[in-house]
């Protein structure tokens, strides 16, 4: 299994790439929400 972080500023598309990746069925874990 791979882990990846996704990291950016502000508008750098990080919800919308983890959004993708929910659709496509890969487990996300958003550290914002916890």
């Amino acid at each position: 299994m791979y882990k990846i972080g996704i990291t950016g500023g502000i508008g750098a598309g990080k919800s919308l790439v983890s959004e993708i990746f929910k659709v496509l069925g890969i487990p996300v874990y958003n550290a914002d929400l916890r």
